[in-house]
C-alpha cells in the first residue's frame, strides 16, 4: 500500500519484479476505498503494509485500510492472502498490567482473522509468544539478528572487547541469542549484561548495570526504539562504570519527538535500526551523525519467495 511503498518497491526489486497496481482513494468525509487494479482470482497475493503512525496517516488509518484491502482481495477471488506487516501495531499491549486493561494485541489479531487473512508475517515483535498465541491463522516471525551481526562484523576488530546488553529483564533471551551469533563471527567471546528497568505511568527509572562493561564496547539490543530514553539512560549508565562506547540497536525505529534529545547522549556512538519504519522523524544532524539504517527488504523478499514455493523459513532464519 502507498504509505509502505518505500519498502515495498525494494522488496519487489529483490524479487526481480514490480509491484502490481492498485488504487487508494480518500473521500472528503474521511472514508476511503482500496482495490486491486489487476486480477487476483486464484492468485497467491502478498500485501505489504507497515502499521505505524506518520504525518499523513494514523496507525488506525493504516490498520483499517489494510484490513479492508485484505477483505477486498478475498472477495475478488484471491486463493491466498498473506499480510506482510514489518511493523505490527499494538505489539506492546499483549497482556493486562493494570486492572481492566485491554489486551489489544488479541483484538488486532481478531480483526485480521475476521477479514479472512490466510497468513501474517512480521519481524521482531515485542513478545513472540503473545504474537503466536493471539492469532488463530497461520503466522510467521522473522528476525533481524543476522542483519545486525553482519553489520557489527564490519565494525569491530578481533582484539576489541564487546558486550551485548538487554535494556531490561524481558529482553534477556533475545540479547543472549544475539551474543551467541556475534561470538561466532567475531571469533572472540562476547560478554553479556542487562539493565535494571522500572516503568510506571510512562516514567522509566533504574540505572543498575548487571555485568562487566568496563573497557568494552556495549551493544544495547531491543525490538523497538521510540522515545530513546531507555537507550540513552542505559548508555549513560554503561559509560559511568567505564564502558568504551555504546551502540543502540533495534529492529524498529518509530522515534517520537523526544528521541532527538535522547540521542544527543554522548555515550551513544550510533543508533542502528532497520527500514521497517520510514525514517524522517529525527533531526538532520542526528540522522547524519548517529543513525544507521539497515535494509530488511532482501529478507522479506526471500521469505515471500519461499512461502510461495514451499521453501523452508527455518533454514532462512538459521533456527536450531
Amino acid at each position: 500500500l502507498h504509505s509502505s511503498r518505500f519498502l515495498g518497491e525494494q522488496i519487489a526489486t529483490s524479487l526481480d519484479r514490480s509491484l502490481d497496481a492498485h488504487e487508494e482513494r480518500d473521500f472528503e468525509d474521511g472514508e476511503q476505498k482500496t482495490r486491486p487494479l489487476v486480477s487476483v482470482r486464484d492468485e497467491d497475493v502478498y500485501v505489504i503494509h507497515s502499521l505505524y503512525s506518520d504525518k499523513r496517516e494514523s496507525v488506525h488509518d493504516k490498520l483499517c485500510k489494510l484490513l479492508f484491502f485484505i477483505a477486498t482481495l478475498k472477495d475478488s477471488g484471491a486463493q491466498r492472502v498473506t499480510a506482510i506487516v514489518p511493523y505490527l501495531c499494538y505489539a506492546r499491549k499483549d497482556r493486562r498490567t493494570k486492572a481492566r486493561d485491554p489486551v489489544t494485541r488479541r483484538y488486532v489479531a481478531s480483526l485480521f482473522e475476521a477479514m479472512k487473512v490466510d497468513r501474517v508475517v512480521t519481524i521482531d515483535v515485542h513478545n513472540l509468544q503473545a504474537y503466536q498465541n493471539a492469532f488463530r491463522c497461520q503466522t510467521e516471525h522473522l528476525e533481524a539478528q543476522n542483519i545486525f551481526v553482519s553489520y557489527f562484523q564490519g565494525v569491530f576488530r578481533s582484539h576489541e572487547k564487546v558486550v551485548v546488553m538487554s535494556p531490561d529483564i524481558g529482553g534477556v533471551k533475545r540479547a543472549e541469542q544475539f551474543r551467541d551469533k556475534l561470538t561466532k563471527v567475531l571469533l572472540n567471546e562476547v560478554g553479556f549484561a542487562f539493565m535494571e528497568k522500572l516503568r510506571s505511568k510512562g516514567i522509566v527509572s533504574g540505572e543498575a548495570v548487571v555485568g562487566d562493561v568496563t573497557g568494552k564496547y556495549v551493544i544495547i539490543l531491543d525490538d523497538l526504539i521510540s522515545s530513546g530514553t531507555t537507550m540513552s539512560r542505559a548508555a549513560a549508565a554503561c559509560v559511568k562504570v567505564g564502558a568504551s562506547g555504546v551502540y543502540a540497536v533495534a529492529t524498529h525505529g518509530t522515534f517520537t519527538h523526544l528521541a532527538n534529545d535522547a540521542f544527543k547522549e554522548e555515550a551513544l556512538l550510533n543508533v542502528v535500526v532497520t527500514n521497517t519504519v520510514q525514517e524522517g522523524r529525527l533531526s538532520e544532524r542526528i540522522s547524519k551523525e548517529k543513525l544507521v539504517v539497515l535494509d530488511v527488504a532482501p529478507l522479506f523478499a526471500e521469505t515471500i519467495s519461499r512461502l510461495h514455493s514451499g521453501g523452508s523459513l527455518v533454514s532462512l532464519m538459521d533456527i536450531e
